[in-house]
């Protein structure tokens, strides 16, 4: 074939032919991305459910109640081992949520900065809507943590 002539020259693609780059990754995001914003956090359930998975939760929590109802249904050392496992499972789940919590307010920090160099009337008005809807949160709840200083940045 002419090299001058290319665009005049047709292409054909049969069935598996030309190109086949595909993501062949499963999408496994489908079910916690339908979890409804009420009922909580998709990505936060995702993390918590690589700690443990909700059966392995329910297991547990079946296997220590019913040794404790019916110490016939389920031996006291498995129950014991149970509800050790429930326990470190608990704390990983809570540390899920701790660094989630601790992720959201350092993105809301760094939202409400840039705010402020954008245009301090919205962040203002942003501000006092919030303390409006929170009457009962005092400007520092938490002693440990340091409040805002006057230029918005960790006083």
């Amino acid at each position: 074939m002419y090299p001058w002539l290319w665009f005049w020259a047709p292409q054909f693609h049969y069935p598996f032919s030309g190109s086949v780059a595909q993501k062949i990754a499963p999408d496994t995001n489908w079910f916690f991305d339908s979890i409804p914003p009420e009922a909580g956090i998709g990505d936060v359930e995702r993390k918590i459910f690589e700690v443990a998975s909700y059966g392995r939760q329910l297991g547990l929590m079946a296997e220590v109640v019913l040794a404790l109802a019916d110490g016939n249904v389920v031996s006291e050392e498995k129950a014991s081992q149970s509800l050790q496992r429930l326990k470190e499972m608990y704390l990983s789940i809570e540390n899920v949520k701790r660094t989630n919590s601790a992720r959201t307010a350092e993105a809301a920090l760094h939202l409400l900065r840039k705010l402020r160099e954008i245009d301090q009337a919205q962040l203002i008005h942003v501000l006092a809507v919030l303390s409006a809807e929170t009457p009962n949160i005092s400007s520092n709840p938490d002693p440990d943590r340091r409040a805002f200083g006057p230029a918005g940045g960790a006083g």
